[in-house]
């Protein structure tokens, strides 16, 4: 035992003293490169001398950073995280201008803007020359992960699975934002994926589900992690009752549906025992929260959303890396809008302002963060992790699902997969990782590049109203600009008529895909058909025959073209309508009915089963939100030591249950509790967190509550804890 810690912290030393070497020499090298950087006297010093002054800097600028860091980000734990990540590099060069204040004599100076670039330099180097070394070694980084596991389970009053008895294994979730069933096999077997296809050839399985009518992050992952999605019929709708428009990605619109989901099924959510939920737009009653768009909107010490940033920019090396990184893909994709113009690809949006910016934040900020917190959540031993990877969605909202653009997006995705697997090996628990998509994408040219006019036109003409001569463009709804604003401290709250539309009889024309919905704000209630066809009498004709338009749903009633009707209370006349939107698509469309915020006309674009296209009524030409094509096909794909899921699951919450289920078996039978006659206990399993039972005397306590429940914790390992990555 004392052999094995004596060559464990000489192997500690050497890697300490390498990167100090390597560090002293790029210090010189930056010396005699930049001509504002010295570090020799006015006099000049010998070549040894020079060294020394090298190697004194870099060890203090080294020793600064480890000491310093972590005081500093605590300190500006209230700076925009986006600002954070920009105010690292002037931090950081502070710290060395501090450090060559140090040097004996003076010998060390620089200007201060170079000090910027000198810092981050020695940052990125020692960083990078520290996990070479630490990765050459595979037993010395299993051990130092090991040891990073072992802290946190200290800190945090966690038994050692190492030391008890083996700890059950923990479920890892990972959604890959609007990547559908068919696009990963195509990925798979051309190669862009190969640490899926390796999955895949021998582990785990994968299969298709079916959305529900909003086949959006906003439906599917409420439903996936709080089992209830009823009452989301879009992206965004109006409610005559409060007269506001609700957007799934609004930090309080997502706030209240969260509330209403947990009010319907009486449960916190997937992730309440032991649960940590990353970049996701609801929390699934997790503890352990980084960029959870629910909770953005709080204030002081209640949001814990951006935590997953400070705990990342915490360390220089990685702010430096991801500003790289970053602006290499604003390059990238203004590099690639232009060439598709010059080619004049079609169809084809505007790629310009502050896009760029917000591509970069989706595919490098946000998966850098949420890959970093997710392996400290495997280091630290969490049961159930569950974190949504955005940038495959967000690049195939404006290149389209299928291109160069987007092969280069799952590529940088795999590798990040790649990453993750292999922590996940040296975890102080064995982890269970489940992939799977919350919706897919359906390409084509969006409603106003096809005919020339957005639906909002098309409405108001219909109902007699005035249009305007210039088309106007509807925002697109991604939700990676939700994510920005949210890292910038200015939540997506819309302003004005936008968000709370005024009396009258305008109607109210929302986008959400190739999904549209029109609410009479003058209409009290559900406006059933005659109501709609008393006050504008054209209206419903002229979209039913409209050639973008495939189908309305008015008051339990679906209209096609050529005065085509169907009843949803008459079996088999919306499957026979709705059948060119592929099985379910009647099913979908009958539950959308049932909901109280339904809107009034419900428009869902036209759909072509020859070439998958559909047409957005956002700029969007990669698009979801409605039926048709590939959109309403993501994936679901488990370890084959799971149970089967079954037949292809219908909708966010029958996934919900899948999950739940897996959950349960991770952690096999349960234990039954025995109490005393009429004794109270509190419920940690199976039960809403808090909630008291009363048991009969001798009865155990039922493992599930009827009607739900939170079945899906690891009572083995239900301590909350801070939240960190590192």
């Amino acid at each position: 035992m004392g052999r094995e810690r004596w060559r464990t912290a000489g192997s500690a030393l050497v890697r300490v003293l390498l990167v100090w070497a390597v560090s002293t020499l790029t210090m010189l090298a930056l010396a005699g490169i930049l001509p504002d950087f010295r570090l020799q006297s006015d006099d000049g010093d010998s070549v040894t001398r020079i060294g020394l002054t090298a190697a004194w800097a870099a060890g203090a600028f080294g020793l600064l950073s480890a000491l310093v860091w972590p005081v500093l980000v605590r300190a500006l734990l209230l700076v925009p995280a986006l600002v954070l990540g920009l105010l690292v590099f002037f931090l950081n060069g502070s710290l060395l201008l501090i450090a060559l204040s140090l040097i004996p004599d003076g010998r060390g100076e620089v200007a201060p803007e170079t000090a910027v670039v000198v810092a981050a330099v020695m940052s990125a180097v020692a960083s990078a020359t520290s996990t070479a070394l630490a990765v050459r070694d595979d037993e010395a980084y299993r051990r130092r992960l090991y040891r990073l596991a072992d802290r946190r389970r200290r800190r945090q009053g966690r038994a050692d699975p190492a030391r008890g008895a083996e700890a059950p294994p923990g479920l890892l979730m990972l959604q890959l934002d609007g990547l559908g069933y068919e696009e990963l096999r195509r990925a798979c077997a051309d190669g862009l994926m190969p640490t899926v296809a390796g999955l895949l050839d021998g582990s785990h399985r994968a299969r298709s589900w079916r959305t529900d009518w909003s086949s959006q992050t906003g439906a599917s992952q409420l439903g996936i992690l709080h089992g209830s999605n009823f009452d989301v019929p879009a992206f965004r709708w109006y409610e005559k009752d409060t007269g506001e428009v609700m957007v799934c990605n609004r930090p309080t619109s997502a706030a209240e549906l969260q509330r209403r989901a947990i009010g319907r099924t009486g449960d916190g959510g997937l992730l309440t025992l032991d649960g940590a939920s990353r970049g996701n737009l609801f929390s699934g009653g997790a503890d352990q929260l980084a960029l959870v768009l629910s909770v953005s909107a709080r204030r002081g010490r209640a949001n814990r959303s951006r935590a997953g940033y400070f705990a990342y920019f915490s360390d220089p090396a990685n702010a430096v890396r991801t500003a790289g990184s970053f602006v290499t893909e604003v390059v990238r994709e203004i590099a690639q809008s232009l060439r598709a113009r010059i080619r004049g690809d079609r169809p084809r949006v505007s790629r310009g302002g502050l896009y760029p910016l917000i591509r970069a934040f989706a595919t490098v900020v946000e998966r850098d963060v949420v890959v970093a917190a997710v392996i400290g959540d495997m280091l630290a031993g969490r049961s159930a992790v569950y974190a949504d990877l955005v940038a495959y969605d967000e690049v195939a909202h404006h290149s389209g699902p299928r291109g160069r653009d987007t092969d280069r997006v799952l590529r940088r995705l795999d590798r990040s997969l790649a990453l993750i697997t292999r922590v996940a090996e040296h975890a102080p628990r064995r982890y269970r990782i489940v992939l799977l998509s919350d919706h897919g994408q359906s390409p084509g040219e969006t409603f106003l590049g096809r005919y020339g006019l957005t639906l909002e036109d098309l409405v108001r003409a219909g109902c007699g109203l005035p249009v305007s001569r210039r088309a106007g463009r509807t925002r697109s709804g991604a939700e990676a600009r939700a994510a920005v604003l949210a890292a910038l401290h200015r939540p997506v709250e819309e302003e004005g008529e936008a968000a709370h539309p005024g009396p009258g009889s305008d109607p109210v024309v929302l986008a959400s895909g190739n999904l549209a919905l029109i609410s009479f704000p003058d209409i009290v209630g559900r406006a059933s058909r005659a109501d709609v066809e008393r006050a504008h009498p054209a209206l419903l004709a002229t979209l039913a025959n409209h050639p973008g338009v495939g189908f309305l749903l008015v008051d339990g009633v679906v209209l096609g073209r050529g005065g085509r009707a169907a009843r949803l209370d008459v079996p088999g006349e919306a499957e026979e309508l709705l059948a060119p939107f592929g099985p379910g698509a009647a099913r979908a469309v009958r539950r959308t009915d049932t909901f109280p915020h339904v809107a009034d006309v419900m428009v869902n674009s036209a759909y072509d089963p020859r070439t998958g296209t559909v047409h957005a009524f956002e700029e969007q030409i990669g698009s979801h939100g409605g039926l048709g094509g590939e959109q309403g096909h993501p994936f679901l794909m488990w370890p084959t030591e799971l149970s089967d899921p079954g037949a292809e699951p219908a909708g966010a919450e029958a996934v919900h249950a899948v999950l739940r289920r897996w959950l349960r078996e991770a952690d096999g039978p349960q234990v039954p509790v025995v109490a005393p006659a009429g004794d109270a206990v509190t419920a940690p399993v199976g039960r809403a967190a808090g909630e008291t039972v009363v048991v009969p005397a001798g009865q155990p306590m039922e493992e599930t509550p009827p009607g739900g429940g939170n079945d899906g914790g690891l009572p083995s390992a239900g301590v909350p804890a801070p939240d960190e990555i590192r």
